[in-house]
């Protein structure tokens, strides 16, 4: 009957007003997946963590993705000092989810590391209501010197972390930074690695666009070779005069309307913004950067 319904009120719609009735409702599920990366306001999580989230909820984001399992500096223990079940309980107070979040598993990456690591974070991603588990980086020594041989041990890795994730009900992702597009020889890259050894399955790939475009990559042309890949983004612009600083989604010089006419493309399930340097107020930066997407790339 609501397909009956359905059909009748198209028959009464003429084709313009049904294709504007059609895109308000695309325009409105892409706005559900706009999120923020709590990293970009670190230093405010570390003195009033309440206090952040329930700003973060009065700008009119959603949705927010975490980072978990990096003491100092970063965070204090467990989510700035919440345990699992109260940081939920408090996004859940603000009306928000956290269908994704970060998580330090440098241990098991590791030549010699196991699973534990890895288990518990997934245990912890699971309570808190996560769909995805990101793994954010690679091992410092990958980072600065990996091989070919390397990046086939950590597709190796990536798989196996997938299948455990999978048991959880959770999908497994991977997040860039630029040095994994280094040309190893041959015109091959260790992302070209990750994504060719990966099971597409099991995992999946958090494009950070900041660090896509820093090496030279097009987005767009990503989602063409590797589509349905990408289901997660990270949304931050780039400084039109300094391609190392970061700004406002807006006002850089990252084309993001090519990019985000593209999202089918990708996979695109959430995308989340980050500024990983903020110079002015943050609140105020992490506003303009939402406005920016909902009023001009979601038009």
């Amino acid at each position: 009957m609501q397909q009956t319904g359905i059909a009748a009120l198209a028959a009464l719609l003429s084709p313009s007003i049904l294709s504007s009735a059609l895109a308000g409702t695309a325009e409105k599920a892409m706005a559900n997946k706009i999120g923020i990366q709590l990293f970009t306001l670190r230093e405010q999580l570390l003195k009033d963590v309440k206090g952040v989230i329930a700003e973060v909820a009065r700008i009119g984001y959603n949705q927010v993705e975490t980072y978990y399992g990096y003491p100092g500096a970063y965070a204090a223990s467990g989510f700035w000092g919440l345990d699992a079940k109260a940081f939920k309980m408090l996004l859940e107070a603000n009306h928000l989810t956290s269908p994704s979040g970060h998580y330090n598993v440098s241990a098991f990456l590791s030549k010699n590391g196991d699973d534990e690591i890895l288990k518990s974070h997934i245990e912890t991603a699971a309570t808190v209501g996560q769909k995805y588990f990101v793994i954010p980086a690679l091992p410092t020594e990958i980072r600065k010197s990996g091989t070919l041989d390397d990046y086939k041990e950590m597709a190796v890795k990536f798989n196996h972390a997938g299948e455990i994730c999978k048991k959880h009900g959770l999908k497994l992702a991977y997040h860039n930074h630029n040095f994994e597009f280094k040309d190893q020889g041959n015109g091959t890259t260790g992302y070209d690695i990750l994504l060719k050894e990966t099971d597409p399955a099991l995992v999946n790939f958090e494009l950070d666009l900041f660090w896509a475009v820093n090496a030279g990559l097009d987005p767009v042309a990503m989602f063409a070779k590797n589509p349905g890949r990408f289901k997660l983004w990270h949304v931050k612009d780039m400084d039109k005069a300094d391609k190392g600083v970061f700004t406002e989604v807006g006002t850089g010089s990252i084309d993001f309307k090519s990019i985000f006419s593209e999202a089918k493309s990708s996979g695109l399930e959430y995308m989340f913004i980050e500024q990983d340097v903020i110079k002015g107020d943050p609140y105020q930066s992490i506003t303009q950067s939402i406005s920016y997407i909902r009023k001009v790339l979601l038009k």
